[in-house]
């Protein structure tokens, strides 16, 4: 059973305010005497809102941003429906506007996490506990702070560096170099204050979900594994990239969990030896959207449950093609041919699964036939419907009901098989490569570890395209794609699909969101990026 109680502690009661009768003074607090955090749990109950807030969008906004605007998901109409006012063709096609609501949405979300960050730490502060909890707590707000700050820097580039709260003047837009380096500096500073993944499973219940130390080197070497991305051609930072992997790999606690899948299931948590950071969800916490979106509708009884599904989710033939090892697990992980009921430890009977009230079985096709004239759709009969590969990575939740539709798989963020993946790649790109526990690790030996795990062949002599295609199986639907691409500059590769009648828009302007207008008619101090109109 999982841990949840960063996410579930009530908070009405820190909230409420004392009845005055004089009603025309200014209200700088919600708190008073009263009601004034003063326990180390009140404060272990204020810092959850810095986790619902990340929460919230992290899986589903901020994912589909991610993901949509590459090869690796795609969310097609389908006789009009999921049209949704063109917004997921807008980010196939990279036609984005300075309107789109995840444009909007994502920047409020993470602006806004970043502002209750401030305020938590304005808080603590203040508060009357004892001053180790103190420092403890203010570093797991930086942490999570220079998290949405990262993201915020690598969605939209030039964003605003607020630190204050109250804000007391409008935020001036500043570069990317400038954020950079704050969140270098931050991570540097609060790493060692931060726990480290023990073997105590009662204290990895109560850390997880929570930043750690290994949970910092892992987003500085993301940073660095991108420098030239968001400093600038020259600023390589391979050998950090290195360093830091390196520091994660010194704790003994993480190693590869031996089931691929098990990483991925309803149950996973805490118990998941590799998972350095994730984003916890349940029935009570919104924002994983996987079964509710990228199943397929007629497979619901089939797996145990019968809500309401949609059929709109699902990947492009050209991502789908690098699922070709022969023996490798990842395989798995999607959706194709002919459909068979689960055997609920991750694979499948020799039952056959059929459409309602018939005798033709399921068969998912990969590929995704549009029909003209309208715009990205594949109409809506039963042959379209089933068209497009589907993930089950997040394995369908048999918990999922009507009222909410939503998953209890945690999200991983960081996780160890990626800096494993992430130290191969700088070593690529010029780093030298280290010896850990008595093995030099060379792009190989790293990259077949997970092959390894995964049943697959090992690889001889990897290269660059390479290690782009293993971090496609490895980290399918996990929020790394746009990303990837972008520091590959392969992000305007296009990928057209049957009887499509637009193109994609291949300006490298598009590598970033543009600030959302709302925000620039607000705030002045803000500039647009370019290529974005005003």
């Amino acid at each position: 059973m999982k841990k949840r109680n960063i996410f579930i502690t009530a908070l009405a009661a820190l909230v409420t305010v004392s009845a005055c009768r004089k009603l025309d003074v200014d209200v700088e607090s919600q708190y008073v005497n009263g009601n004034f955090p003063s326990t180390s749990q009140d404060y272990a109950a204020l810092l959850g809102t810095m986790y619902t807030n990340l929460a919230s969008n992290y899986a589903i906004a901020y994912w589909r941003m991610q993901e949509l605007s590459t090869d690796e998901a795609i969310i097609p109409a389908r006789d009009g429906n999921f049209d949704d006012g063109g917004q997921y063709r807008q980010l196939h096609y990279h036609t984005w506007t300075y309107d789109h609501p995840n444009v909007t949405g994502i920047w409020q979300w993470g602006f806004g996490g970043i502002n209750n960050c401030n305020r938590l730490i304005n808080l603590t502060k203040a508060s009357s506990v004892d001053t180790t909890t103190k420092a403890a707590n203010i570093a797991e707000v930086r942490a999570i702070r220079a998290l949405y700050y990262f993201f915020m820097m690598d969605t939209y580039g030039n964003v605003p560096l607020i630190t204050d709260f109250p804000v007391a003047t409008l935020p001036a837009t500043q570069e990317r170099a400038k954020i950079f380096a704050f969140i270098e500096s931050e991570l540097k500073a609060i790493a060692q204050q931060l726990p480290s993944k023990s073997n105590n499973a009662a204290t990895n219940v109560l850390q997880y979900g929570r930043p750690t130390k290994a949970m910092a080197f892992a987003l500085l070497a993301k940073m660095y594994l991108n420098a030239a991305v968001y400093l600038g051609a020259g600023n390589d930072r391979n050998q950090d990239v290195v360093a830091m992997t390196d520091s994660i790999q010194n704790n003994s606690s993480y190693f590869l969990d031996g089931r691929f899948r098990d990483i991925f299931l309803p149950n996973n948590g805490p118990q998941i030896n590799e998972t350095i950071f994730a984003i916890p969800y349940d029935q009570q916490i919104p924002g994983n959207q996987f079964t509710r979106f990228g199943f397929y509708y007629y497979l619901a009884q089939a797996y145990g449950f019968n809500v309401g599904l949609s059929i709109a989710m699902s990947t492009t033939p050209e991502f789908y093609k690098r699922f070709n090892l022969k023996g490798d697990v990842r395989n798995n992980t999607w959706l194709v041919g002919p459909q068979y009921y689960p055997d609920g430890n991750g694979g499948f009977t020799n039952q056959p699964v059929y459409y309602p009230n018939s005798t033709n079985q399921v068969v998912i096709t990969p590929d995704l036939i549009l029909v003209p004239p309208k715009p990205m759709d594949l109409g809506n009969t039963i042959a379209s419907q089933a068209e497009g590969v589907r993930s089950i990575k997040y394995y369908p939740d048999p918990a999922i009901i009507q009222a909410t539709r939503l998953n209890g798989n945690d999200v991983p963020v960081f996780r160890l098989a990626d800096v494993y993946l992430m130290k191969a790649e700088a070593i690529l790109r010029g780093a030298a490569p280290t010896t850990v526990n008595g093995v030099l690790q060379t792009p190989d030996y790293l990259v077949n570890l997970l092959r390894s795990r995964a049943g697959a062949p090992p690889v001889a002599g990897i290269d660059l395209p390479g290690l782009l295609d293993e971090r496609a199986r490895e980290l399918s639907w996990e929020g790394w794609r746009r990303n990837d691409l972008i520091r590959f500059d392969l992000f305007e590769k296009e990928y057209p699909l049957p009887n499509d009648n637009l193109s994609m828009n291949k300006d490298t302007r598009r590598r970033l969101y543009p600030i959302p207008i709302t925000e620039i008619r607000l705030n002045g101090n803000l500039r647009q990026n370019p290529g974005y109109d005003q």
